[in-house]
């Protein structure tokens, strides 16, 4: 019947603007998929709004692929930049971009579930036009990853000449070897770990 279509997707909205208030209520931000432009944009505006509503701690969960550096970068600057603490919790996995947003919380402020995997690697990108144009393109890669290097030297306490080193290959993590290596504070089962 025609009215049952228009009545279920009534309902549909109604719990999903009901679940959307309930998650800003309670102060969680979530990451999934890859990392772009527009994901970025939702995130931080949301990490903006949570800002402005009060300072008790924002939760961002991330289970993430990774994607666009600059979408990252974006992301990972938005959650040092605003006056909350924040927390980022892993699930799934936190790989690339999506580790570079997992490090902008302070070491003991990131999280995973117990079955959250890792990849660091260094950021990729296509390299094409005329020579000059290649020239210029291969310096700002290599810019790009010193600056990297820089970061997760910084969020782990490993060197940047180590980071270089385990990061020139894909570079994959459990959660016992992110905690060695600086990348992850805790891992945590139940959300009444992080109260």
């Amino acid at each position: 019947m025609p009215g049952d279509k228009s009545d279920r997707k009534d309902r549909d909205d109604t719990m999903r603007d009901r679940a959307s208030e309930l998650f800003f209520k309670s102060r969680n931000v979530l990451i999934t998929g890859e990392i772009n432009d527009g994901l970025a944009n939702r995130v931080a505006t949301r990490l903006i709004a949570l800002a402005e509503d009060g300072d008790d701690p924002i939760n961002v969960f991330i289970s993430s692929p990774g994607g666009h550096v600059e979408s990252g970068d974006m992301v990972h600057d938005m959650i040092k930049f605003i006056g909350p603490t924040v927390r980022t919790i892993g699930s799934g996995w936190v790989a690339s971009a999506g580790a570079l947003i997992f490090v902008a919380a302070k070491r003991n402020n990131r999280f995973c579930l117990p079955n959250t995997r890792f990849l660091l690697h260094e950021p990729r990108g296509g390299i094409g036009g005329s020579v000059s144009d290649i020239q210029i393109q291969a310096e700002q890669i290599r810019i790009m990853r010193e600056r990297f290097h820089r970061i997760f030297s910084e969020a782990t306490g490993q060197t940047t000449k180590k980071i270089a080193g385990d990061t020139g290959r894909d570079f994959w993590l459990n959660t016992d070897q992110a905690i060695k290596y600086g990348l992850l504070g805790k891992v945590i089962s139940s959300a009444r770990e992080l109260a």
